[in-house]
């Protein structure tokens, strides 16, 4: 929640930056970029760190880098100095901080029905954004960014120790998983027969142009309804929401995907994404508050849904003892994805002066991420 939360939170922070220290679009959105590509590229390490060191020392350096990397950029005054402390320090807190070290946990307690509890500890995601998205746009309409990011920095750093004696990781940890049957289906996968495979390129392309098109969007999404007209403290609001309902849909995106089909469920969700997409080009050229109700809803439960059925789709075709360098491959495709989504949302708005460029190319985005569950004849058909 933390995590995940606070990252969220540079969306609040784009506009006064942008004002105060004149820096164009891109190069704000270039700092998401960063955060975004530290994020995916460490969690591998941070699950050797969980390893070797145990939880307590992981969550206690994850909120210690989030709260010195919130301090610090209270008197940065240099571009280069975001990229390094929000950028890749928050990446780095986020990381630690994220599903990495929580599944390893999980798994331990629940090994019987890891889906639900992962599906339930993603939507702490959603709460987080919820939670601190309003709370640092209060405190910056308040106080100023500067001073936001040192309260939230204090915070942080004096949370850090107390999450490092008081909670009792110990008995978190001392879970023991009960032994699990050999997998059957994918068994003997390879990291070289899955680049062989359809399957693996279907599921990368998923996530790289799905992360691309709505990282586009998602981190502009406070600046968007901003120059829209509403006020900031509504668009933190709406953007809070989102992210909650968000948290709502992946827990629902396994039920639904075997309910109604995988197919079924990642195109339904996608045509509402590309629904809300659309609402957003709508509010370009006549904001309304029936528009911004319409887009929260719409947009918000279809967010988290392509997340947890590629990973379980990853997991159970490529099933075998590669599985992990597997789908951590497919993982990474989805911060690449992420970074550049961001980077280029940011730099169509700079050559353009508006949203609409960037809003297009969201939509072809996302409509290139739906398409390998129609083409690829294993996901087409996937129960």
């Amino acid at each position: 929640m933390f995590g995940r939360g606070l990252g969220d939170t540079y969306a609040v922070f784009l506009l006064p930056l942008e004002r105060d220290l004149g820096w164009s679009r891109s190069e704000l959105t270039s700092v998401y970029s960063i955060y975004l590509l530290v994020n995916g590229f460490t969690a591998p390490f941070v699950g050797l760190l969980f390893d070797r060191l145990g939880p307590r020392w992981v969550y206690g350096a994850g909120m210690a880098s989030l709260g010195a990397a919130m301090l610090l950029a209270s008197g940065l005054t240099q571009l280069w100095q975001f990229y390094l402390f929000i950028g890749a320090l928050v990446g780095i807190g986020v990381s630690l901080n994220g599903m990495v070290p929580a599944s390893a946990l999980l798994a331990r307690w629940y090994p019987e029905r890891l889906s639900t509890a992962i599906g339930i500890a993603y939507s702490a995601f959603g709460v987080g954004t919820v939670i601190f998205v309003p709370l640092v746009q209060y405190l910056v309409g308040e106080y100023g960014w500067r001073t936001s990011y040192r309260v939230l920095g204090w915070m942080l750093l004096a949370l850090a120790p107390l999450i490092v004696v008081l909670i009792p990781w110990n008995r978190f940890a001392a879970g023991a998983p009960r032994p699990e049957s050999a997998p059957k289906a994918g068994e003997g996968w390879t990291l070289r027969a899955a680049l062989r495979s359809p399957v693996f390129w279907g599921l990368i392309q998923v996530f790289f142009f799905t992360a691309a098109g709505m990282f586009s969007i998602v981190v502009q999404l406070i600046a968007f309804f901003v120059d829209a007209g509403f006020s900031p403290l509504a668009a933190a609001t709406a953007f809070g929401i989102v992210g909650l309902l968000s948290a709502a849909s992946v827990m629902g995106s396994g039920i639904a995907a075997d309910r109604f089909g995988y197919r079924q469920t990642v195109t339904a969700s996608f045509a509402g994404t590309l629904s809300g997409m659309l609402v957003l080009i709508a509010i370009t050229f006549a904001p309304s508050w029936f528009l911004l109700i319409l887009f929260v809803p719409l947009f918000g439960f279809c967010m988290g849904v392509r997340g947890p059925i590629v990973s379980s789709v990853s997991a159970r075709y490529f099933a075998g003892p590669r599985v992990a360098t597997i789908y951590g491959i497919v993982y990474a495709s989805n911060a690449v994805g992420a970074a550049l989504g961001a980077y280029l949302g940011g730099l169509l708005h700079d050559v353009t002066g508006g949203y609409r460029a960037g809003l297009g190319m969201a939509l072809a985005f996302i409509s290139l991420a739906a398409l390998p569950f129609w083409t690829v004849r294993v996901l087409r058909s996937y129960r």
